[in-house]
């Protein structure tokens, strides 16, 4: 009875003791059968098990190599929840708004014109600039360590013939801050400055060969 101290003989408790390790369900099963004490309640074996520290010794945690019972087993939506699921391959919401189908074409924060070709990952991959993509479809891929140089200053003319594969080390030559100011020099200088540059690149490249 509720608020009523529950005494047990030395017999009871020694059995409750021996059967520790047991479910607390079974062993008050077990205990109302042995004993025929029907009032004893499973919370009240609980609570027996809790004072005097008799434990299942069960964590409530896996243990390291145990497999869990619903590995591999599928885990169907039920009720309604099938409807709110995310379906393969959608997306919703600021994605859903934000979202640009593959073949769209951007200018990035450099100037130069990207165009969408894949919805995969990494992300960054997911852009390419289109000059890059139309000048390797006439040449093949660019050589390793080379970098494609805009001829007319216009980073928007994505013609082929508008870029040229140059080593990336000549780009500092060519830049406007400490180089030559290419991109700012009028049309009719433009060739001038980069057969210089070149001119300057290969003489650098020589003389450390020849350190080396």
């Amino acid at each position: 009875m509720k608020g009523r101290q529950i005494r047990y003989s030395d017999e009871e408790l020694s059995f409750v003791e021996w059967r520790q390790a047991m479910s607390r369900r079974a062993l008050h099963a077990e205990f109302v059968a042995k004993f025929g004490r029907p009032e004893v309640t499973l919370d009240q074996i609980k609570a027996l098990c809790s004072r005097k520290g008799w434990s299942t010794g069960r964590t409530g945690c896996f243990e390291k190599g145990t497999t869990p019972f619903n590995k591999g087993k599928p885990h169907p939506a039920r009720g309604r929840a099938a409807e709110t699921q995310f379906k393969k391959g959608s997306i919703a919401g600021a994605a859903a708004a934000k979202y640009k189908p593959i073949g769209t074409e951007r200018i990035n924060k450099d100037g130069y014109l990207e165009r969408k070709i894949h919805d995969g990952m990494p992300l960054q991959s997911r852009w390419r600039l289109v000059h890059l993509i139309r000048w390797e479809e006439l040449n093949g891929p660019l050589p390793r360590g080379s970098a494609l140089k805009c001829l007319d200053g216009n980073r928007r003319n994505t013609e082929p013939s508008n870029w040229r594969a140059v080593p990336r080390a000549l780009l500092a030559r060519l830049g406007g801050r400490y180089g030559r100011g290419y991109d700012a020099a009028p049309s009719e200088l433009k060739p001038t400055i980069l057969a210089i540059a070149e001119l300057e690149h290969a003489a650098r490249e020589r003389y450390r060969g020849q350190a080396s």
